[in-house]
């Protein structure tokens, strides 16, 4: 390698530029075969250097995120479900809702579709640059059990109460006790105004109370929930896992 690319390298890695580094005899060739100007090959590498940067900020945050799997809306089939018109999806999909602070609340049987679209604007989100974390309700609780005797749960709730969007997965799947239900509250509560939150479960609001176990506390908490939120029940006659199900017989 020639002496003067390796001593810019060396100057551009001084400065914290790494990324243009590593790509600078690749810049120099094409430079060449382009015959760019000393100013467009200054551009492409700032450039080169901020695109690798912003690449590695998406993959942290999708890293973060802690997704259980990688689903994006446009793979989910708007047709199999009879609530959401394709106005309100593309509306949803605009991300206006998480801008102004509102949140989500899907509800419906299992396998219609919920986690997915959850999942899919979560992915949009740190596509535009927000903080997400989804949880399960089950982990959600544990680590919010466990906070005051765990590092790992504590920096999960550090994560979750500094994100922009909280997606928390099966709320109410089953009862939880009070004391988990005054942690729960506590959360939310702390997220109410500076976080917005989609949840997924199959009960409705109305049976959230006895699942909880304390009225009180469910009042408490859905007055926070749907101070500024959207209500979205998904009906279809049967779950996605049904329609697609692997089969051993053939018709």
């Amino acid at each position: 390698m020639d002496s003067y690319i390796e001593n810019t390298m060396s100057l551009l890695k001084t400065v914290n530029l790494h990324h243009a580094a590593e790509a600078l005899s690749g810049l120099i060739e094409q430079s060449i075969e382009q015959s760019q100007t000393r100013e467009k090959f200054l551009e492409q590498i700032l450039l080169k250097e901020i695109q690798s940067r912003e690449k590695r900020k998406l993959e942290k945050r999708l890293k973060q995120a802690c997704f259980p799997e990688y689903k994006t809306l446009d793979e989910f089939n708007l047709e199999e479900q009879q609530t959401l018109s394709r106005r309100q999806f593309n509306q949803l999909k605009e991300l206006t809702w998480l801008e102004k602070g509102f949140n989500l609340i899907f509800l419906g049987a299992p396998g219609v579709g919920k986690s997915h679209i959850s999942v899919g604007l979560g992915i949009e989100a740190i596509n535009s640059g927000y903080k997400v974390r989804f949880i399960t309700m089950a982990d959600l609780i544990h680590t919010l059990k466990t906070q005051e005797i765990s590092s790992v749960s504590r920096n999960s709730i550090k994560r979750i109460v500094g994100s922009d969007l909280v997606i928390i997965d099966d709320l109410m799947f089953m009862a939880i006790e009070k004391n988990e239900a005054n942690l729960f509250f506590q959360l939310v509560n702390k997220l109410y105004g500076q976080t917005s939150i989609i949840i997924t479960s199959n009960k409705g609001p109305e049976d959230w109370g006895e699942l909880l176990g304390d009225p009180a506390i469910t009042t408490a908490i859905l007055d926070r929930l749907v101070h500024k939120c959207e209500i979205i029940n998904i009906h279809d006659k049967d779950s996605y896992r049904m329609k697609h199900r692997q089969r051993i017989f053939k018709d």
